[in-house]
């Protein structure tokens, strides 16, 4: 029998100092990134535009990519289980139309909202139900339901927006604010704590990573894998819901037209934020991150008088840049990894 060579450390001490290089591995590399493109980013528009970093402004971008960030949330879930869906942006439109249609015929704000939630959930439903228990590849679903999503509120609207009655409490959502941000930030932050906490603390959060990175060991433990795959996908669409709610509160109507490329422009947050697109690796805060930078880019050229036309293209280039940083994350962690030892 050997005797033990290693020796505990004693109680009440401090624990042992990690080395710079082994927090660089432990760390999203491609998050910090992000951090640095931000930075950059902020600093280039705010010398070429002299309103981009006033309050006012950062205000106003707060509202712009709150949509963003509450359906990227649960997109970061969706991602990390190795799914997609590209339907929230079909959905969003659809629960703003039907919303502001309901509205309309006199129904209450206090049924409107949980019922356009729960039409969100129930497209997620869909897409959950056909890729989980028929194993048809999300991708194919989701891009099919894009399109009967909205079609449905195109044939019930015929494509005219619907006004909401700016006295309605829903309406008057898209207009309130506290400490100087919009109500629609407000729930976007709320959204996103909740997020970080469900992904990060909860065994629903915990099942979601090891399905993206080994969902046949996750099964084997017992875990019903099906389940969990399909509840991604609702609270994907409930987040959808949630974001046509805020957007046909802003905008006080509701349009089958809203939202488009929104899909987009939710997977390049994500992406872009550190989430890596085969699945197994998710991040909130990267999340959060990746809708700044995206909203940043929206909001910086049309305050410098570029054409609209040109942000959907600056959108996809920074997407394949996003999934470039992603599938060349390893190389870059190595090369990070040896100058930190070199430098040490």
């Amino acid at each position: 029998m050997t005797a033990r060579t290693d020796t505990a450390a004693p109680a009440g001490s401090a624990p042992p100092r990690l080395s710079p290089a082994v927090l660089w591995q432990r760390a999203n590399k491609s998050t910090l990134l992000m951090i640095g493109v931000i930075v950059v980013l902020f600093g280039a528009f705010g010398i070429a535009s002299p309103t981009f970093l006033t309050f006012g402004n950062l205000s106003n971008l707060a509202t712009q990519i709150a949509p963003a960030v509450v359906v990227g949330v649960a997109m970061t879930f969706v991602i990390t289980s190795g799914q997609i869906d590209l339907s929230v942006g079909s959905t969003v439109a659809f629960v703003a139309a039907t919303s502001a249609e309901l509205l309309a015929a006199g129904l209450d704000s206090a049924l409107v909202i949980p019922i356009g939630i729960a039409a969100g959930a129930f497209w997620g439903l869909v897409n959950g139900w056909f890729a989980a228990y028929h194993r048809i590849p999300p991708f194919v679903v989701t891009l099919a339901t894009m399109s009967v999503i909205r079609g449905i509120a195109l044939l019930r609207t015929e494509g005219f927006s619907v006004p909401i009655d700016n006295r309605l409490f829903l309406a008057r959502i898209g207009d309130a604010s506290f400490l100087g941000f919009s109500a629609s930030a407000w729930i976007a932050l709320v959204v996103a704590v909740a997020g970080a906490v469900l992904l990060y603390t909860t065994r629903f959060g915990q099942y979601i990573t090891g399905i993206g990175s080994q969902e046949e060991s996750v099964r084997r433990a017992g875990v019903n894998t099906r389940r969990v795959k399909m509840l991604a996908l609702v609270l994907s669409g409930s987040a959808a819901g949630v974001a046509g709610l805020l957007i046909a509160a802003r905008l006080g109507s509701g349009s089958a037209n809203s939202a488009q490329g929104f899909e987009l422009v939710v997977i390049a947050a994500v992406v872009l934020g550190g989430t890596d697109l085969f699945g197994g690796r998710g991040t909130i805060v990267g999340t959060l991150i990746g809708a700044v930078i995206t909203g940043a880019i929206a909001n910086g050229l049309t305050l410098l008088g570029m054409s609209p036309f040109l942000t959907p293209i600056v959108t996809g280039c920074v997407l394949i840049l996003a999934i470039w940083i992603n599938l060349r994350g390893r190389d870059m962690a190595e090369l990070g990894a040896r100058l930190l030892r070199r430098g040490s």
